[in-house]
């Protein structure tokens, strides 16, 4: 069974496909009529949600400074408190990546993609029994983009002139097109409160499937499930657990002994180890993060692209993947998009390593020194032995690379963003235009290879504001090659993200690109006894 057909069944499992749109995307993944009918009978009735239990999460990132106002989110430990009791206007697709109607039930742009109106659900109701109104959502949005707020969501709430009611529908004018806009509003700060949370921010008060019942910042947050859910394809079980387990080694000895039923951040190299758990499961996600190794185009040497290209023709991929990961991730390409994004670019050429063209493309150059990469182990999990399988695999082609270990204190502001070739990560974006407008764009702050290209530019506004996909999907390629071709960039890696659960926990939802089901994993999963 393919990947993509594996986030089908599981797509099912959770209650969240038809068997007429099942059938249809399994056939047009190539599956037979026959295979897809037995596949789709299997996972419908083999996984037919269970309701009741208590679920228990052991979770890496809880802190004592957490906040409930979500706003001020900040953790995965807050990421999946929040999707216990609030809902957005609009959800991703699990299976796309594509926006899917929440509490906006369906949405309409204007034909430049700068005015659009949104239909709010009606008989919705928060969990102190007041229904859901349009003023409830339009005080919520006004609250992020108020910078008192200290919201997370203000970078995306920016580009918005006016929010407004109109009717029932909400109106929202951009300063400028865009396309993404509805997907934009899934950002987990964006939980729609009761009057917005002006009131009382952290009181937790939402629609979602979950009320919390109790909250230590950092140590617990307990909930209970709310019986007037406007939804029943989720919140199977009665109550939710969540701990913050920090210590890795504290998360695995919880899991392996039944003291919790799932687990976040499990390392590469301690999946092995829990394998070996016979009441263990692993849960590895394709994910838009990724390692890298970044250069200057601005900067002598790098500022010759022959140089560039030599150095990502240098880049032994496969090797880093099995050595760095665990092989729990994908092969990069050298631009910073892969499969979990809407509208990836297909059929571009995989560069692989070729020691030959390296050194072709080193000799034309006409560089002859060595080549100073400056590293740390917080620039990335195994950051310094990556640059050191990196220095063996450029001998090959003849290139000296000079491995500098800097501290970790100070990497981020003395290195990162200043030293021209150097170790970093990316956590991706939920779009490729925010992945490119943060880190490509000529004048983004933290365009940390100096990738300043007027087309480019010009073509990512284009594609901001068109609405016709097959236009934007072309537009996003021609962005792609510009930047693997002639940018700073050599991505060998994107990372999976790998979490662990009982075996007793079903359901469970791969979401394309995202961690612990985007969040959802407490609401989306059951426990079978």
């Amino acid at each position: 069974m393919s990947n993509y057909t594996k986030y089908l069944a599981s797509h099912v499992t959770s209650g969240g496909m038809s068997r007429r749109e099942f059938m249809g995307r399994a056939m047009a993944a190539g599956l037979t009529l026959t295979a897809a009918s037995q596949l789709f009978t299997e996972s419908a009735e083999a996984q037919e949600p269970k309701r009741g239990g208590h679920l228990k999460l052991g979770l890496e990132g809880g802190a004592a400074t957490d906040s409930k106002d979500p706003a001020k989110f900040l953790s995965q430990f807050m990421f999946v408190v929040g999707r216990c009791w609030g809902d957005m206007l609009v959800e991703s697709d699990p299976l796309t990546g594509k926006p899917v109607p929440a509490l906006a039930e369906s949405w309409e742009p204007s034909a430049d993609a700068a005015t659009w109106t949104f239909n709010i659900r009606k008989g919705v109701q928060f969990h102190d029994g007041k229904e859901l109104t349009i003023d409830d959502v339009v005080a919520t949005l006004k609250r992020h983009t108020d910078e008192k707020s200290e919201s997370g969501a203000l970078g995306v709430m920016k580009s918005i002139k006016e929010i407004k009611a109109d009717g029932g529908k909400l109106v929202l004018t951009l300063s400028e097109g865009n396309a993404d806009m509805p997907l934009l509003l899934s950002d987990y700060h964006l939980v729609i409160q009761p009057n917005g949370g002006v009131d009382d921010p952290g009181a937790s008060i939402g629609t979602g499937p979950y009320k919390m019942a109790s909250f230590e910042p950092g140590v617990r947050a307990t909930f209970e499930k709310n019986p007037d859910d406007w939804r029943s394809d989720r919140g199977y079980v009665d109550s939710i657990e969540i701990i913050g387990m920090n210590d890795a080694t504290a998360r695995i000895a919880a899991l392996s002994s039944g003291q919790v039923h799932y687990i976040n951040r499990v390392g590469p190299k301690t999946v092995d180890l829990l394998k070996r758990a016979p009441n263990v499961e692993i849960f590895n996600t394709s994910g838009r993060g990724h390692y890298v190794f970044i250069m200057h185009c601005n900067t002598a040497p790098f500022d010759n692209n022959d140089l560039r290209l030599a150095l990502k023709y240098a880049m032994d991929r496969e090797t880093m993947v099995q050595r760095i990961l665990g092989g729990y991730g994908k092969v990069g390409n050298d631009f910073p998009i892969n499969e979990t994004y809407a509208l990836f670019p297909e059929g571009i050429e995989q560069r692989s390593y070729d020691p030959d063209k390296a050194a072709f493309h080193y000799k034309k150059s006409g560089h002859d020194d060595s080549v100073l990469l400056r590293t740390s182990e917080v620039a990335f999990p195994g950051a310094v032995d990556a640059a050191v399988l990196y220095q063996e695999s450029c001998k090959k082609a003849g290139i000296n690379i000079e491995v500098k270990r800097e501290p970790g204190d100070g990497y981020w502001s003395n290195v990162w963003n200043a030293q021209p070739f150097c170790t970093s990560y990316w956590g991706g974006r939920p779009t490729q235009d925010q992945m490119y407008s943060t880190a490509y764009l000529s004048t983004a702050d933290w365009n940390d290879t100096r990738f300043k290209r007027p087309d480019f530019d010009k073509l990512l506004y284009e594609a901001r504001s068109e609405l016709d996909e097959a236009k934007r999907k072309d537009m996003y390629r021609e962005m792609a090659m510009m930047v693997r071709d002639e940018g700073g960039l050599i991505l060998p890696m994107f990372n999976d993200f790998v979490n662990a659960a009982s075996k007793n926990v079903k359901g469970y939802v791969h979401d394309i690109g995202n961690d612990m089901s985007n969040g959802y994993v407490a609401t989306r999963v059951w426990l079978e006894s």
